[in-house]
């Protein structure tokens, strides 16, 4: 243990050496390259890379390093300008043989000519990896009908010889170890119970964790259901399933809040769409202001304090306390730490435009002092934007910065451009622009805007440019000036990991601290007024860890495009766009108000609020359905040998345990009676009996963490024919 440690750190603190390398099998690729050119980097020269004949997958490069090592980066060169060619996803595999590989990335490349270079997983388990072999696998190149090009690569990584004995032998025993618990599994399943006994005695390895080794013994071998049961009940108060429980897909329920009145009265926002909203986590209280009633903008001001259920009328009319005028297609930003709430930028039909009306006022409201301050008429004479609309704002907290994105400036005539990116620092009231519409960071408006604290970096999804949507997602470092555009997804080579489509002002929100981005979409911009498809509400999650999007589990209403939208008798909110949508990263709770509903109504606005919490379920629950599948067993056991004592425990043991409102498990209940009417050929069968214990034992052991269980590859699976 000591030795591994000492290993661990040496190879953490030392440089990584640039790997030689040959390469040794082009699978499915031209031979257009020479061993002259295999290492050099030679961006300018179109012709110095590998390209393959065609971009149909599976192809690959594979490279044998000239001494085993220990890899810790890979390097991707590209050619000097964009390229079609150039890979918007591949893998890596590496490993001692080519054989033998295991995967230690997953990812794509930018299509610029900035080199790219990735950290790789150089670990099996918690040993380090020893790599003899590197096979890069295209996926996806940047042009849909285009050949798969790789134009240079450099790995760097550990090949100091003392270092990588101890590290080989390490390895060594480790795939030692699973071998022989590979056999012990190989034994135990075909009952060879002595063959079983001496191997582990004789290398004292374990199959797996005690406990585990308990209960197989408790259930399979004394058949005690009992025990069993004790032996789960105990597991999970011990938290032995939250590794269970985290892998889980989030589920979402939407609550429908109804304010409560001391007085009686009715004191709420009224129907709106276009308004803004923010939330301070640490007061739970929600802030709202202005927006379109469908005849006027609004001036209107409004708190709502989640513990008490209750909204205030801050202010009738914020233009006659010194705050902002009546505005729609606004941004609100709040620094919930000094309690002041930011308003910039509004809506102003052509009718309304002049020189004067044009200029960009922004305001700062003190929650303390209820006061608003005028911060300035106009923006763009301090360097700021020129008066936007459907822009976005994010704020740096710690740093007092804001930054604004995209939007429509706003002309004399119709005509109208894009803003770019901007920051405002509060401290010095300095405005800075920090990028331009360009190629790389294109402006645009509708979007969404978040700020990871943590990275300090700018994620912007979708939005709308011209009569373009766009889906990308981009990813801006504020200290490093730097853009990324994360590499989608081909739904033809990868179905299991879906995109969302651009959205219709959608809404997304982020919680740093779980990495995760948080996209609440109703409709798309594909969707037309004459579609008759239902519409319901989608949430989707992007995992910043893993660059991925999945969407969260939710028993969903769906509604019709004709439905009368007055009545409210749903358990979801109705479909809708222009709406708002906050996100308390303390409680873990979205708050959503008002918008335009879609299709015969979408003249109305709403005035509903609801709340939107991500959970997934308990311990608790997972425990319970361990009983169940156990007491579900011991039935089907009792059925094959008494009938009688079977019926009574169904009716009693197996009904307490029921979740009677899951209709799921309620009728999988109900269907256990006909097994008591199965053939009888099975009665008095130990080994039968043994073999359902077998299984259920290998049901319950995919509740508990990996690391306490077997071996998941089966012996049989590795002899090749």
């Amino acid at each position: 243990m000591e030795r591994k440690t000492v290993i661990e750190a040496t190879l953490a603190l030392s440089e990584p050496n640039i790997l030689d390398y040959t390469v040794t099998k082009w699978s499915s690729f031209s031979s257009s390259y020479t061993p002259s050119n295999i290492l050099k980097d030679c961006p300018a020269d179109q012709s110095s890379r590998w390209s393959s004949e065609s971009n149909i997958p599976p192809q690959y490069l594979m490279l044998k390093l000239e001494k085993m090592s220990v890899l810790a980066s890979i390097k991707f060169g590209k050619f000097e300008k964009t390229h079609v060619c150039n890979l918007k996803r591949f893998k890596v595999y590496a490993g001692l043989t080519e054989d033998n590989l295991i995967e230690i990335l997953e990812s794509g490349l930018q299509n610029d000519h900035v080199p790219e270079t990735f950290e790789v997983k150089n670990k099996a388990d918690s040993c380090y990896l020893p790599v003899n072999y590197v096979k890069i696998v295209p996926l996806q190149s940047w042009g849909t009908s285009f050949n798969f090009s790789i134009w240079y690569i450099q790995l760097k990584g550990i090949d100091n010889r003392d270092l990588l004995s101890s590290t080989v032998d390490m390895y060594k025993q480790h795939r030692e170890r699973l071998a022989i618990r590979l056999c012990l599994k190989h034994f135990r399943q075909q009952n060879y119970l002595d063959a079983f006994e001496i191997l582990q005695k004789r290398t004292k390895v374990s199959l797996e964790d005690p406990l585990l080794e308990e209960l197989y013994n408790t259930l399979v071998r004394d058949g005690d259901y009992e025990q069993t049961e004790n032996l789960v009940i105990k597991a999970g108060q011990n938290g032995l399933f939250s590794h269970f429980v985290n892998s889980q897909e989030l589920e979402s329920k939407w609550s429908k809040i109804e304010p409560v009145n001391r007085d009686g009265s009715d004191q709420r926002p009224g129907r709106r769409g276009g308004h803004q909203m923010v939330i301070n986590p640490y007061s739970e209280t929600l802030y709202l202001f202005g927006g379109w009633d469908g005849h006027s903008n609004l001036a209107d001001f409004w708190a709502y304090h989640v513990p008490s259920q209750l909204w205030t009328c801050i202010s009738s009319n914020t233009e006659e306390d010194g705050g902002p005028s009546s505005r729609s297609c606004h941004k609100m930003i709040m620094d919930y730490e000094r309690r002041h709430i930011f308003v910039l930028g509004r809506y102003l039909d052509v009718q309304y435009r002049s020189p004067t009306a044009l200029k960009s006022s922004f305001y700062v409201y003190d929650i303390d002092q209820n006061k608003w301050i005028r911060i300035t008429d106009d923006t763009f004479s301090m360097g700021g934007p020129r008066l936007i609309f459907d822009h976005q704002m994010c704020m740096d907290i710690e740093n007092q910065t804001i930054y604004v994105f995209g939007g429509k400036i706003q002309c004399i005539n119709e005509v109208s451009t894009c803003s770019g990116l901007f920051s405002y620092h509060i401290p010095t009231n300095h405005w800075r622009l920090l990028r331009e519409d360009s190629a790389a960071m294109k402006s645009r408006f509708g979007h969404s805007m978040m700020f990871d604290n943590r990275t300090r970096k700018l994620y912007v999804f979708a939005g709308q440019r011209g009569r373009d949507s766009l889906n990308d997602l981009l990813v801006y470092d504020v200290d490093n000036d730097t853009v990324q555009t994360l590499p989608g997804i081909d739904h033809s080579l990868s179905e299991g990991h879906p995109e969302p489509p651009s959205g219709f002002t959608q809404r997304a929100t982020i919680d740093a601290d779980e990495g995760v981005i948080h996209l609440l979409l109703s409709m798309n911009r594909q969707m037309k007024e004459k579609d008759k498809e239902p519409l319901k509400n989608i949430l989707w999650l992007y995992k910043l860890s893993t660059g991925s999007w999945s969407t969260v589990a939710n028993d969903t209403t769906v509604h019709s495009i004709s439905q009368t939208f007055t009545a409210d008798t749903s358990t979801e909110p109705i479909p809708r766009f222009a709406h708002q949508l906050v996100y308390d990263h303390v409680k873990k709770v979205h708050y959503m108000f008002g918008g335009n509903p879609r299709g015969p109504h979408k003249s109305s606005r709403l005035d509903d609020f609801w709340m939107l919490r991500l959970f997934r379920p308990s311990q608790e629950h997972f425990v319970r359905q361990c009983k169940f599948i156990i007491r579900k067993h011991k039935f089907k056991e009792l059925a094959r040998d008494n009938s009688i004592a079977a019926l009574k425990y169904l009716q009693n043991d197996l009904h307490s345990i029921i979740d009677h409102l899951n209709w799921k498990e309620s009728s999988e209940f109900q269907k256990l009676t006909s097994s008591l009417f199965d053939d009888d050929s099975g009665k008095g069968n130990d080994s039968a009996h043994e073999g359902l214990r077998a299984e259920l034992f290998e049901t319950l052991v995919t509740y508990f963490p990996p690391s306490m269980t077997q071996p998941k590859q089966n012996l049989t699976d590795l002899i090749r024919l």
